[in-house]
């Protein structure tokens, strides 16, 4: 379990810079520059992947089950699911009616995911990589609302066809996922 919490610390921590320490995140890009500092961020957000996956691997098998879910919420989660992939392909595709309604499509995507897999896990290792995922969506999605009110932002709707290609991108790669994606990645069916 030390492996995934020191994952989670890492990546999380360093993608809550803007919810955190936004004035020192503009004065470090003012110093270093865009480019290094994306390249410090990305170094330390894969770091954090691989010891937040690797870990999660080595807990879940030995972590206590906290409830079995059943079946109709596991279900319940795969929709979740297809959401959290149409809100994915938001953010993807240029800015239709949905990225400028909801201005932060990922954000609400990884928070729909987020949950759909607290409700369809019972493990305590599920409870702390989900779980701190979640808080880390709600907390950050309130940070870039905030910042948004306070510069202003506007979001001008794109075109409809934008939306739709959205979807079916969200759809195509939910659809994959189920098919076998999944199950290559995690070793887990989410039909099973």
């Amino acid at each position: 379990m030390l492996v995934l919490i020191l994952g989670l610390i890492l990546f999380l921590g360093v993608h809550s810079v803007r919810i955190f320490a936004e004035a020192w995140r503009g004065s470090t890009i003012a110093r270093l520059g865009e480019g290094p500092w994306k390249g410090i961020v990305s170094l330390f957000s894969i770091i954090g992947l691989v010891l937040l996956v690797w870990g999660y691997g080595m807990a879940r098998p030995e972590s206590a089950l906290l409830f079995e879910p059943p079946t109709w919420l596991k279900h319940i989660a795969v929709a979740l699911n297809l959401v959290a992939f149409v809100l994915l392909g938001a953010f993807i595709v240029p800015a239709g009616r949905i990225k400028a309604r909801l201005g932060h499509p990922m954000i609400l995507g990884v928070k729909t995911w987020a949950l759909a897999h607290l409700l369809a896990n019972g493990r305590v290792a599920d409870l702390v990589l989900f779980g701190a995922i979640l808080i880390w969506a709600v907390a950050d999605f309130m940070a870039a609302k905030a910042r948004d009110r306070a510069a202003g932002t506007v979001r001008i709707a794109g075109p409809a066809r934008n939306d739709a290609v959205a979807i079916l991108l969200g759809v195509g790669l939910w659809a994959a996922l189920l098919w076998r994606a999944h199950y290559w990645i995690t070793g887990v069916s989410p039909l099973a």
